[in-house]
């Protein structure tokens, strides 16, 4: 299987904001409608694609730990439902509903967002502060899909704690591996 490692989006870079529907609702948010006072997770996400399926479980746990502690969550596809018709907005919303995600998930239809982001694979993980300032880029924890290492949210965990507790990150932020985003 293919990795993708995550692009440097330099610490302390504002969040670009969007307009874009979500596929759970059919409402269009922005990032300024869905940040939370704490803190805002951005994840880039594809409905097929191995590191996603493997990680969506602790996605899911993390969200719900932490929404009730101020952290906006959201997650973006942006790869081409053309070419990739299992991450058209219909199959978004299957996704959704399969894999119990109650937060919103919007659709990147022109991909700008992603550009915004520079994101590169998914998934790619963004966390920032509540002045909408990049705290942490970069991975769940140290678990692939097919190497044997538990699933457990570590690095992204300790990012949300040290924020969330006014703390300074302990570890190196390591890039996140996962599948390459679908260009046009």
């Amino acid at each position: 299987m293919a990795q993708t490692a995550s692009n440097r989006f330099p610490l302390g870079t504002i969040a670009p904001n969007f307009k874009l529907k979500d596929t759970n609702s059919n409402d269009t948010y922005s990032f300024e409608d869905l940040k939370g006072s704490k803190g805002t997770l951005v994840l880039f996400i594809a409905n097929n694609c191995p590191f996603v399926l493997h990680a969506v479980p602790e996605i899911i746990m993390i969200a719900n730990d932490y929404r009730v502690q101020g952290l906006g969550v959201l997650a973006i596809s942006s790869n081409d439902s053309i070419s990739n018709p299992e991450n058209s907005p219909e199959m978004m919303t299957e996704f959704a509903f399969q894999h119990k995600i109650d937060f919103p998930y919007l659709f990147d239809e022109s991909q700008e967002v992603a550009k915004a982001y520079d994101a590169s694979c998914t998934p790619d993980i963004y966390l920032f502060d509540s002045q909408d300032k990049l705290f942490y880029h970069g991975q769940l924890d140290d678990s692939r899909p097919g190497n044997e290492i538990p699933l457990s949210g570590s690095d992204l965990r300790s990012a949300i704690d040290a924020l969330i507790y006014n703390r300074s990150l302990k570890n190196p932020q390591k890039p996140n591996m996962g599948c390459g985003i679908k260009w046009k």
